[in-house]
């Protein structure tokens, strides 16, 4: 899923523009009046629109992006004639309906070889504009205004494609003893093949399904992970990772679907308690990994077939869902080149 998102500073100053462009984000738009340093202009992709709303890629000869405001069902027609006519980039300007005109945009053109570019004011209302049918338009301009902006954008762009997710053969379980665990109440519902990757190496996370199924002596908790012992390592939006310790209220963790879909979720609470633990390993080919849960019959992971199993049920020889990551160090969470070794 090639998805664009373009930032719209109001005031581009030299420590915004660099900040983004330390994330790897290069694509700004900008009104006239607006003026981004000139010595950085050269790293960016920058759409300008003029007092009369011509936008213009600067550099760019040959794309002629156009601007079409949609305010009530006559202007989706204005869409499809630009559209009838050659037009391949298109910036739909929704100010009073977002969702509606752009479900009807993208049902409509979603044969035909058109880019729909939507404007939004915050960094979750990109989230949202990026999912409308689930394919959602090609690209947003989103309104940024401070580092913390632009650390969310970067976190959006990161869980916008898919994670590629294998199968592993489990080949051991065994008690380990007493420890604390984490339970990760997120503030969203989570869907059924939903969960947080978990693991005890930075190479090898296991799908850890969330709590909404229940049993005969605990509700569903559809908001919750009980993800794993407190020096876990969890996949974060941007594909960094931090220790499960570190987790608290706030922080914004990658949702991960059986498919390899994924969503950013904020954590609402971190319940940290001693708990009986238990460790299962895993192999995909030649690459082993593990993971230390709690062990009790309400914590899952999903199975080959999709299917969460209680890991009380699991056994050597099951085929579970993982992720298997490219061997590298990790420095504070980040990768780094250098050797290492983890077992």
């Amino acid at each position: 899923m090639n998805k664009q998102i373009m930032i719209s500073p109001s005031h581009p100053d030299r420590k915004l523009i660099e900040h983004a462009l330390s994330l790897g984000i290069k694509d700004v738009y900008c009104k006239v009046s607006c003026s981004i340093p000139e010595d950085l202009q050269h790293h960016l992709n920058v759409y300008l629109e003029d007092e009369n709303g011509v936008i213009e890629i600067l550099g760019e000869k040959t794309s002629k992006p156009i601007k079409v405001k949609v305010e009530d069902a006559g202007d989706i027609q204005k869409v499809l004639n630009a559209v009838s006519i050659g037009a391949k980039i298109i910036f739909v300007d929704t100010p009073s309906w977002k969702i509606i005109p752009l479900e009807n945009l993208i049902a409509q053109l979603q044969e035909a070889n058109v880019k729909l570019y939507a404007y939004a004011s915050n960094p979750s209302e990109a989230e949202t504009l990026l999912g409308v049918l689930e394919k959602g338009v090609d690209g947003v301009v989103v309104k940024v205004d401070s580092i913390e902006e632009l650390d969310i954008i970067h976190e959006i762009i990161g869980s916008i494609d898919k994670i590629e997710l294998e199968y592993a053969e489990v080949v051991d379980m065994r008690n380990a003893g007493m420890g604390e665990r984490v339970c990760v109440d997120t503030v969203t519902i989570l869907n059924m093949g939903e969960g947080l990757l978990v693991g005890n190496s930075a190479q090898f996370f296991f799908l850890i399904h969330n709590e909404s199924i229940g049993s005969a002596f605990t509700s569903p908790r559809p908001f919750r992970v009980n993800a794993g012992a407190v020096h876990c390592y969890v996949m974060m939006p941007n594909r960094s990772t931090r220790y499960l310790s570190e987790l608290s209220s706030g922080t914004r963790v990658l949702i991960v679907s059986s498919t390899g879909g994924t969503r950013v979720a904020s954590i609402g609470r971190v319940k940290i308690e001693r708990r009986p633990l238990k460790l299962i390993k895993a192999k995909v080919g030649d690459v082993e990994g593990s993971v230390i849960l709690q062990d009790a019959e309400t914590i899952r992971l999903i199975r080959s077939d999709g299917s969460p199993a209680p890991i009380t049920e699991i056994k050597p020889g099951d085929k579970i869902i993982v992720h298997v990551s490219e061997l590298k160090a990790r420095h504070f969470g980040k990768t780094v080149e250098e050797f290492i070794i983890e077992r």
